[in-house]
């Protein structure tokens, strides 16, 4: 049995990246002979010369800058975490990481320099060249700054490279040479909605029968609002926003996030990983571009997913929401999604070396 390190991201308080980290292993461990342990990893580790500064800095200043979570929404990802297999001890940038026969990067934006990723750790650069993998990998953004050039330098060393967007994929065309980097999908997709069925867990409190939900990482303006609103009037649905701090969806964990969006009756959302799971659960959704003061477009990631399985007509259309945007067919984009899976599963073949007798 070979053993797979995992470095990705570890946030207790975002479903899209527990819910991948999740998928990942729970696929690798069901199809191939090996074992997953995803790699705690310490924040501090950007660079070996800047380490210790900001270990320090952190422990004189830390406590004013915590980030502080909902106990409740922090306790309900922590239960969910006893899916993933975690080490127990932290890796940096000094680490070798010589115990794992392969480590795997990836999925979400563990290449974004601008979320305080693409760090040594996450370019594997004590790493022997032989064991470094990187899944779906991504930048989250179209444009990275030359500063970070060293860090291409070290993805180019990679046994076996495949990012998540197509402009992950034309960014490192213009900053390495190589012909095989892939472009597949967010390992959520490599597990089937019945599959998926064992980790969702039914909220304690009764939900509404209707209920638009609302997903959204970004702001919601006032027109967008209204728009949203008017529809749930017609319709007579009641509104849920997993994200208002002030209503006891905030503190539901991802089991409880996969339970809200299968039971929906439409989605509505500016979330990569939402647009993900309505596909999953065959429900029908609405993108709304994402609006955010001060920070580079993400809709790279949503756009990519919209394009690959030819599902264009689910974004918002800038005016109002629709009975035509409850009528979904998803038949041709889960054709698409068997034929990604193919792909999926043969790029790790590839890259982990496995045989007939593994």
């Amino acid at each position: 049995m070979k053993n797979i390190g995992l470095i990705t991201i570890i946030d207790n308080d975002n479903y899209g990246n527990r819910l991948q980290n999740y998928a990942l292993g729970r696929y690798l461990e069901k199809n191939f002979n090996v074992k997953v342990t995803t790699l705690l990893n310490d924040d501090f580790s950007n660079e070996k010369k800047l380490y210790f500064i900001r270990k320090i800095k952190h422990i004189l200043v830390g406590k004013k800058y915590k980030k502080v979570l909902n106990k409740k929404r922090y306790a309900s990802f922590s239960s969910f975490n006893s899916n993933i297999n975690f080490t127990s001890k932290k890796i940096n940038c000094f680490s070798t990481l010589k115990e794992y026969d392969f480590i795997i990067v990836g999925s979400d934006q563990v290449w974004n320099p601008y979320f305080r990723r693409l760090r040594d750790v996450d370019v594997l650069k004590n790493v022997p060249v032989s064991k470094r993998i990187a899944y779906a990998a991504s930048f989250g953004v179209a444009n990275i700054a030359e500063k970070y050039n060293s860090k291409f330098k070290e993805i180019q060393k990679f046994k076996a490279i495949s990012v998540r967007e197509k402009t992950g994929e034309e960014l490192l065309r213009k900053k390495i040479v190589r012909n095989d980097i892939e472009v597949l999908v967010d390992p959520t997709m490599l597990i089937s909605s019945n599959e998926w069925n064992n980790v969702i867990k039914k909220p304690k409190e009764k939900l509404e029968d209707k209920y638009i939900l609302l997903y959204f990482l970004g702001e919601i303006n006032t027109y967008r609002k209204n728009s949203i609103k008017e529809f749930a009037a017609k319709y007579d649905c009641k509104i849920i926003n997993v994200l208002d701090k002030e209503s006891s969806y905030y503190e539901y964990g991802p089991g409880e996030f996969l339970y809200l969006i299968k039971n929906a009756f439409l989605i509505c959302t500016d979330s990569f990983h939402s647009c993900v799971f309505s596909i999953i659960f065959d429900k029908p959704f609405v993108v709304f571009e994402r609006e955010q003061n001060h920070m580079q477009s993400m809709n790279t990631r949503i756009e990519t997913l919209l394009d690959k399985f030819e599902l264009s007509n689910q974004i918002y259309n800038g005016t109002n929401i629709s009975s035509n945007n409850l009528k979904h067919d998803y038949n041709r984009a889960f054709n698409i999604l068997k034929e990604e899976q193919k792909r999926s599963y043969s790029f790790f073949v590839n890259a982990l070396e496995i045989k007939d007798s593994d």
